[in-house]
Formats: structure tokens, sequence, C-alpha cells
């Protein structure tokens, strides 16, 4: 690691070519920021990587390879995360120090796919030009890898520099995100072929060009042209309430009464607009609500329902305790001075009318540091040395994915309508966000809480980031959002309706019910994997290389 960062002295003319690929890979860097959400110019992401690819193609060490992809993420992460760590806010010492570790950590994963393409390159005997090729599998299986590890922050994947660009994304509900990804880094080698050939000889690579139309028509032509084979003729009528609370004066605590007194104006403001369901944000209530201490605010709950006739969705703090005959997850914890084992959710909550059976799901994807400790369970003495002021960072992962189940009248009729909850966080990945939709939900709700971050980018990506969702699951999406934005994404990636960032709201909306898989629900964990199998050839490859060279050494 000293050796990755230190400085190795340089004679005046590498002194002047480090200096060219520092000021070629911070371009990269600026170029595939401005490519991301809130800044309206994701066609950056057709040649953002071209710098890279120059800097790549001249570098012979791993190390160089690897510093030059580090400094590269580093400068992406700049422009796009500046905000993680909440420094425009209450300056939280917790958030501020997880944000900025996100910053300067986010960068190393970068390597993988550098690493992969020395060793196909360097002992694949297939030389510089044609490893190249191989590239956007490395990367796709990197960015893969990283949404399913304790450490998953997956917000600058590729694939969502098109968020501002749902025309040329519409390609994902084939081909997935990671394809996406694949298909931006082609017209990138493409770009840098044609680029370096004409530099050269003051030519035109051919083989490039002729690659290069079909991956940018084929995209846009199909976003252009397709069309939905099962059109929406069903609607149901949702209310998204938007408080515009201040979390961090929500969870001092002491105001229980008054914010739910809050909610319920908002609540009945949607039902005379005709909402049949309304949505809470993400905790709405600070409180673990169903643990026996808050009874009568439960009954309140229950009885709002029960007299506007309306089912209720709100995110909350909830607590299970595990029996003795229940299976205890890895991440079960203890009670002090007891055997009691229990586990803390960030959980999405269901009230129905004429019910006092509460429908239930604890958030999976969980926000590293911000909710849960990475590697705590291996690692327990982590939990007490990081702690967040506000005291939600030790969420317990939630056990399954869950699809709701309510009777709601409709556009058409009265029936069960199938939701899939995405809890903030969740809806950044794509992959789990398919599982709703194989188990049957007919629209998505994203409940969340941006509050954290300010007016900065992050909201605005979040929201952003959803259009996606709802392309690759031909999904509506609806976003209840305790500061903004609050809105309706609709299948083809168009907000219809949405609220502005930091206003107390209500937003009424009709979300169209749809059913049916796309070709990337279908297929979802193919593409992948087929990755995966490219990036072990790769390591094969550079194995059996390494052994043929040490032979041919020895018999020297």
């Amino acid at each position: 690691m000293i050796k990755f960062f230190r400085s190795i002295p340089k004679t005046p003319d590498e002194k002047l070519a480090l200096r060219n690929d520092r000021f070629l890979l911070i371009l990269a860097g600026v170029l595939t920021g401005f490519a991301f959400p809130p800044i309206p110019f994701p066609v950056t992401a057709f040649f953002a990587l071209v710098p890279l690819l120059m800097v790549l193609n001249r570098r012979e060490k791993l190390i160089d390879l690897n510093r030059a992809a580090y400094f590269y993420g580093f400068v992406t992460g700049i422009i796009s995360l500046y905000w993680v760590g909440a420094y425009t806010v209450a300056k939280d010492p917790f958030l501020m120090a997880g944000g900025g570790l996100t910053i300067f950590a986010n960068p190393i994963f970068f390597i993988i796919p550098t690493t992969l393409y020395y060793g196909i390159s360097r002992f694949g005997k297939i030389g510089k030009q044609n490893a190249i090729w191989f590239l956007p599998f490395f990367w796709a299986s990197y960015e893969y890898f990283y949404m399913n590890i304790d450490l998953n922050f997956p917000w600058i994947t590729l694939s969502n520099t098109m968020a501002n660009f749902p025309v040329f994304f519409k390609i994902a509900n084939v081909i997935g995100p990671l394809g996406m990804t694949v298909v931006l880094l082609f017209i990138n080698i493409f770009i840098f072929k044609i680029w370096t050939a004409w530099k050269a000889e003051k030519k035109i690579d051919r083989f490039a060009v002729r690659l290069l139309y079909p991956f940018l028509l084929i995209p846009l032509l199909y976003g252009i042209f397709s069309t939905d084979t099962t059109p929406p003729k069903e609607t149901l009528r949702v209310g998204l309430i938007q408080p515009n609370l201040d979390p961090y004066k929500k969870w001092a605590g002491g105001n229980l009464d008054e914010i739910i007194d809050n909610y319920f104006d908002l609540t009945s403001k949607a039902v005379k607009d005709g909402a049949r369901i309304v949505m809470w944000p993400e905790t709405a209530l600070p409180v673990y609500l169903l643990n026996g201490q808050y009874d009568a605010q439960v009954l309140k709950i229950h009885n709002l329902v029960d007299s506007l006739n309306i089912h209720l969705m709100t995110g909350m703090p909830h607590m299970k305790i595990f029996q003795s005959s229940d299976r205890l997850p890895p991440d079960a914890k203890t009670f002090p001075d007891s055997k009691i084992r229990y586990g803390s959710y960030n959980s999405v909550l269901l009230f129905s009318p004429g019910d006092r059976v509460i429908q239930q799901y604890g958030k999976v994807k969980l926000v590293p540091f911000g909710e849960r400790t990475p590697y705590i369970d291996q690692i327990p003495v982590l939990g007490d040395l990081l702690k967040w002021g506000v005291g939600i960072s030790s969420w317990n992962v939630g056990q399954d994915t869950t699809v709701f189940k309510a009777v709601l009248k409709t556009s058409l009729t009265e029936r069960e309508v199938k939701i899939g909850a995405l809890v903030c966080f969740e809806s950044v990945f794509p992959y789990y966000a398919s599982e709703l939709t194989n188990r049957g939900a007919e629209f998505f709700t994203v409940i969340t809480n941006d509050s954290w971050y300010g007016n900065t980018s992050g909201p605005y990506q979040h929201k952003e980031f959803s259009t996606l969702r709802a392309i690759e699951n031909n999904r509506a999406v609806v976003r209840a959002a305790n500061g903004g934005i609050s809105c309706l994404i609709t299948a083809d990636g168009k907000t219809i309706s949405s609220t502005k960032m930091y206003e107390s709201a209500v937003l009424v909306v009709d979300v169209p019910l749809q059913s049916g898989e796309t070709v990337f629900v279908k297929t979802s964990s193919v593409f992948p994997y087929i990755c995966y199998g490219i990036s072990l050839f790769a390591v094969i490859f550079w194995i059996v290389g390494i052994i043929e060279k040490k032979r041919i050494k020895e018999k020297k």
C-alpha cells in the first residue's frame, strides 16, 4: 500500500509524461462526473473514458495502471459523491467521516478491471491491442461484485450515467444495467481506437467505425420504437406524503404526538383527493412503534386507517424479538444483562382497514457506515468504535424480500394489488429490485429520506436512479420522500408529477398497474455470470502465462 502511493524519482521526460497523464485522468474523471445527475450531460459518458484508456495504453507496470485507475475513480467521486459526508447540513462527525472514507475507499475497487486487463495483456499472449476488448466485461464484473459485498456503494456505476437519457437506456430492459455498462465501455473503446489511429497515422480505423454505429444506433432506435407489449389499463390512486421534517430534530425525540398529528393532517388531504393508499416516508416516526411502549399511537393509526378506509404504508423502525424456536439470523443482537435475542430493522409497515395484522419488511441493502458498520458480524468490536450520533447505525439486515399485498379499489375493480417496496438506498440496486418484479410486484414504491444531505446533488441523483428501475422492470415507481423529491415515474422513465425539494407537500397520483416480466427480469443473473466467466478466463490465462514464463526462464 505504501508503495502504491509513494512518489518515485523521475527524469524530466518522465515528469512531463506524468503531468500529461494526470491531466488526462482528471479530464476523464470530470467528464464521467458530468454524466451523472443532476448535471444534464449524459452523452459525455460516450467518450469520458477515452483519456483513461489513453493512459492505460501507455503504462506497462501493474502498479502504474492501478494508480491511474484509482486517481480516475477519486476524481469521479469528488465530482459525483462530494455530498456523501453531509458537510452542508448538521456536520455530524460520523457521517462526515463515513463520507470521506467512501470518497477515498470507493476508487480502490476500480483497480479490479485494470488488474485483470494487465494480466491478460501481459501474460495472455494477446497483447494490449486485443486485451482492451475484454475490459468492458472486467468492468461489469467489478460493478456486480461491488453490489454484493458489505462495503457496497454502487452509486457511480457506469450505467447510472444514463438516468437523464432514458431513451438510450431503455434497452436495459433486455440487457440489464451491466449490459449497458458494457455498451458504454465499448463505445468509449471504439472512439479511442478511432482517435489513436488518426493521431498516429492520419487514418480512419474503419473497423472501429463500423462497430461504433450499431452500438450507438441499436439502443437509440430500440428506445424510440419499442413499445410496451402489455400497456397498463388499470391505475391506482396513491397519496404521497412529504412532511419535510428535519431528520436531526426528529431523532432528538420528544415530539412524537406532534409528528403524528402532522402526518394525519397531510394524510386527510390526500384522501380528500381520492387516494386509496397513502405512503409515508422512510422512518416516518423515530420510534419502535410496535415494541409495546406506543400502543396508544398504534391505536390512533389503526383508527385513522379504519375511519378513512385507506391503506397506509410507512417507513418505520421495527424490532423483532426472536423466540427459542426461531432460526436466528447471524447478526442477531442480545439485550444487555439478558439472553433475549433481537433484531432492529429499518422497516416498511402496511396498515390495512379492519385488520390488526400489520405487514412488515426489513431493509436488506443497508448503507455502509450510515446504517450498518461493514463486517460487524466478523469483527464485533467495530460496532463499539463506530456509532452515529442519531443512533441508527446498527440496523440488522432484513431477512427476505417482501411484496406487500393489499385489497384496493383500482380504476377498474376492487382486488388484491401487489406492491414492491424499496427503502431508500435499495433503489440503487437493480438486481435486488428485479426480485420484487419476479415476485409479482405491480409497481414500486421508494420510501426514502434524503434530507440528511441537504440541497446537494445526492437527492437529485437518487430520484433519477429510480427512472432506471422503472425502465428495467417495466414498472411505475412512486417515491415518498421526507424532504423531496416525491414523484411518479412511469415505466418508460418519464417523471409525470413531482414535488420540490424542502417543502411540505401532498402529491396524489394515478399509478399504472403492470404485470409481466422484461427480458432483463427473466434472465437477470445470466449476464453477470457471463462477465464473471470471462474474467475467470482472463485469470486462468494470467496464471498459465506466468507458469509458462517461469518454465522458459528455468530452461535458460
